[in-house]
């Protein structure tokens, strides 16, 4: 018996954000599909608007499955899992130990393919992308409970807004997204 998307089908029992009080809950298959819809669309802005010839489907499959050791050790919060390098260091660990045993519960010659997007080579620029797209999301989740009133999110969001800030000269397409498509977030559906 194989367990690989029995195991996967638990993403949406993890929440997210364990240690802040949300107005709206986030799992990680939400947030697992909220990165790559945002991460293809980087990818689509960097080929058609700065000469890029990133594979935008990888970005979205990277996505997908980012987190999906998660599904195992649970959402350890920012905090904790950036509090030391050597706490970053062993939860990155942790983490490769779980995606091992999540690709054995694959046939092998499936977990050849699916190794692609859980154990990627983190040096590709679809791979870079969609890291900015996680990044990207939880900013936007920021947002909405911010503009929910919930306070409780005011130093994520000014965390992240530096950081996005930081990497807009490497990644245009950051720049044109949030630009272009930024204010959208937290309107009115009356409005969009």
């Amino acid at each position: 018996m194989y367990t690989f998307y029995a195991l996967l089908n638990r993403m949406k029992l993890i929440a997210r954000w364990s240690l802040m009080r949300s107005t709206t809950k986030e799992d990680l298959m939400q947030h697992a599909a909220h990165v790559a819809i945002i991460g293809q669309a980087l990818g689509i802005i960097r080929n058609t608007y700065f000469g890029g010839s990133v594979d935008t489907d990888k970005i979205a499959a990277l996505a997908l499955y980012h987190d999906t050791a998660e599904v195992v050790s649970g959402d350890l919060p920012t905090p904790i899992k950036y509090y030391s390098p050597r706490i970053k260091s062993a939860y990155s660990e942790i983490e490769d130990v779980i995606n091992v045993k999540l690709l054995q519960s694959l046939p092998k010659e499936m977990a050849e393919k699916y190794a692609e997007y859980i154990r990627p080579d983190t040096e590709t620029t679809e791979y870079k992308l969609m890291k900015v797209a996680d990044k990207v999301s939880a900013y936007i989740k920021c947002i909405d409970e911010r503009l929910s009133g919930n306070r409780e999110f005011d130093t994520a969001f000014k965390r992240l807004e530096k950081q996005l800030d930081a990497l807009m000269p490497e990644y245009p397409e950051l720049k044109f997204f949030l630009d272009n498509f930024g204010e959208g977030y937290g309107q009115q559906l009356d409005i969009l």
